[in-house]
């Protein structure tokens, strides 16, 4: 068995042949403008430090729920 993960949703937001999203249509709209601002972001040096930086101090770290 030869299983590919794709782990980058396409320009239709899918992973594969049955793996997408559901989202209400009227939030639409507001998806749409946040992945074309996500998409600016990613091409911004500040932005991935910031990003970097969350990730590896805060990610992972035991909450006051843990």
């Amino acid at each position: 068995m030869n299983r590919q993960i794709q782990t980058e949703a396409d320009e239709l937001g899918f992973f594969g042949e049955y793996g997408g999203q559901y989202v209400p249509e009227t939030l639409m709209p507001a998806i749409i403008e946040l992945k074309k601002a996500y998409k600016e972001a990613k091409a911004d040096p500040e932005f991935q430090r910031e990003l970097e930086y969350y990730l590896s101090e805060y990610v992972g770290r035991a909450t006051p729920l843990t």
